[in-house]
């Protein structure tokens, strides 16, 4: 038979998770799945579900929840950047040996203009790290 499964289940959502207490102890055997809250990591707010009163237990889990999820979607923020630095030297290279005239008449002016605005930001926020430290 495979691992038991976790006491909590966490179904993702746009900003959070809805929060579900997992019951295999019940007299079917079956999975039982109680709504207990609804989380929200960009704000931290936890909503218990239901009128209930979430116990010690339910609230330990679910902040360890949202501290590993802010800290995974951190890694995915930097990682999407990472990939970004590599879109850009892969289009380099399209614009230099395989681009047609006509494909760069319909991106230059966005690229240019997306590439201006992200330089412009770096340059201000590097200026202003200079200046703090």
């Amino acid at each position: 038979m495979g691992a038991e499964l976790p006491d909590y289940y966490f179904r993702v959502r746009e900003n959070g998770a809805f929060v579900f207490r997992v019951d295999t102890e019940n007299r079917q055997r079956r999975i039982e799945m109680d709504h207990i809250a609804v989380v929200n990591v960009k704000n931290g707010d936890i909503k218990p579900q239901g009128g209930r009163t979430l116990s010690p237990e339910d609230l330990r889990e679910i902040k360890r929840w949202m501290a590993e999820r802010t800290n995974l979607l951190a890694r995915r923020d930097i990682d999407d950047i990472h990939r970004a630095v590599d879109y850009l030297n892969l289009t380099t290279h399209w614009v230099q040996s395989k681009a047609s005239d006509a494909q760069l008449e319909e991106v230059t002016d966005a690229l240019l203009l997306a590439m201006h605005d992200l330089r412009s930001v770096l340059v201000r926020k590097k200026a202003d790290r200079l200046m703090k430290g």
